[in-house]
């Protein structure tokens, strides 16, 4: 054998080297892919029409399987006509196309390109994700009407993640005030009421359903792929909460529409696919209470407190909506304490809202009968506390305040430790517990507390 003779593993006929590379397969047609082709070819009618014809009942149940097909393929195709009326158009028709800081790029020879109009989108998302949209709107200190509301298009509606949080930095420059309280940037476009509203109904926000059943709807959760939350709830928080913070320099929102973002803001707490956003739920919801001044606040709370308390149910859930409300300001303790009182209200079946007799009807219930239910008790118990202690309305009244507290020395100490009803031990510890800050709460001006 030569030094130059190829190896035994070398020849021709090594099946290493001759064996073919199999053929790519081909994409794999998904099945609705087929049962669509199937139905638009019209195979469906002929089959139909045949059976018509022949009068035999032979192939019911492959008839009833393809209409039952056949609705979820129409089904399908109404959601995407849906889908495609509510996603907002591109340039053409937002007027973006005509505004000046577009057209100086186009035919522009010194700057070396000729920009179309068709592809000025893709170029003005660039220059809004770089950053360059926003130093440019910075340096010349005003911002066109068509651009302004491009922005907002792009924040409330976009998929892109980048694009989003982009967008939310542009509108949060416009939307703030220097020292002397006067905008950044001149501007004459604002979010309006109708915009922000119409994007949370489209993110599939149910408006008239109750708090305890969900807050979007079905096909607002089939378009999240991870069961995430919507995906322009964020940039939808952020820009309210800085439209909320101009009302000295513009008032965005009425009185009334203000209760109406209010109530849904606070009714998103619920959603269980939000939990991860609560920082920036809370400052929204800040920025709204403190939207309203002294004068509009206490009609505009009650009517806030009455639409939450109607829409959701007796349970947990009421308990963790008087939760969320953690501003320490006279307007936020204000809320807490008409939040609960409503909630009581409802839960008693009374038409007016009356504290000494919902105070009656919790301390009158006795924890040692064997029908008293704990898990209303435990509710009523932090509704109430809420109610008294939350804002200083009650704060004087010393028999209020300590038929409250004997009621909650006689829970933690008349329900015993081997008590094993359903929420008693619960309600002993809560009791225990809320006991503890009422004493600390006391009447300003007091002396000691009287033992009872």
């Amino acid at each position: 054998m030569k030094i130059d003779d190829p190896l035994d593993f070398e020849g021709d006929n090594d099946p290493l080297l001759t064996v073919r590379r199999p053929a790519k397969r081909k994409k794999v047609i998904e099945l609705d892919d087929l049962v669509e082709d199937y139905f638009n070819s019209g195979k469906d009618e002929l089959k139909a029409s045949a059976a018509k014809s022949k009068g035999r009942p032979k192939g019911d149940n492959s008839d009833d399987e393809d209409k039952q097909v056949r609705k979820e393929i129409d089904f399908c195709k109404f959601v995407e006509e849906c889908e495609e009326k509510k996603s907002p158009s591109g340039l053409n028709g937002t007027g973006v196309e005509n505004c000046q800081l577009l057209q100086s790029f186009c035919g522009d020879k010194q700057l070396g390109f000729d920009l179309e109009i068709e592809r000025g989108e893709g170029f003005l998302e660039g220059m809004l994700i770089n950053g360059w949209l926003l130093k440019l709107v910075l340096l010349y200190g005003s911002v066109e009407d068509s651009i302004a509301s491009w922005v907002l298009t792009k924040l409330l509606y976009s998929s892109n993640k980048k694009l989003q949080d982009s967008a939310s930095e542009f509108w949060d420059s416009l939307l703030s005030l220097n020292e002397d309280d006067k905008p950044l940037v001149n501007f004459g476009y604002f979010p309006s009421y109708s915009i922000l509203m119409g994007a949370i109904l489209n993110y599939g926000y149910l408006h008239d359903a109750p708090c305890t059943k969900t807050c979007t709807s079905e096909i607002a959760v089939a378009d999240t792929s991870d069961g995430g939350p919507p995906q322009n709830i964020t940039a939808w928080l952020r820009v309210v909460s800085a439209c909320c913070k101009i009302r000295k320099m513009h008032s965005i929102f009425s009185p009334s529409e203000a209760q109406d973002v209010l109530v849904i803001v606070i009714s998103l707490f619920l959603d269980r696919r939000l939990e991860g956003l609560l920082l920036i739920l809370g400052d929204c919801l800040n920025s709204l209470i403190s939207y309203f001044n002294t004068s509009e606040w206490e009609s505009s709370c009650l009517m806030v407190a009455e639409s939450i308390s109607k829409r959701v149910n007796m349970d947990l859930n009421c308990l963790r909506l008087v939760d969320c409300i953690t501003g320490t300001n006279d307007h936020s303790k204000f809320l807490r304490s008409e939040l609960a009182l409503q909630l009581l209200k409802n839960s008693f079946g009374l038409k007016v809202a009356n504290v000494e007799r919902i105070l009656k009807s919790v301390t009158s219930i006795n924890v040692k009968e064997k029908e008293c239910n704990f898990f209303v008790l435990y509710m009523h118990i932090v509704l109430v506390d809420n109610l008294l202690f939350s804002s200083d309305a009650f704060r004087n009244k010393t028999a209020i305040i300590d038929a409250w507290r004997n009621f909650l020395r006689n829970c933690s100490t008349q329900i015993g430790c081997t008590d094993w009803r359903f929420y008693a031990s619960k309600v002993r510890n809560k009791a225990s517990y809320l006991l503890q800050g009422a004493m600390l709460k006391r009447p300003a001006g007091s002396g000691s507390i009287p033992a009872k």
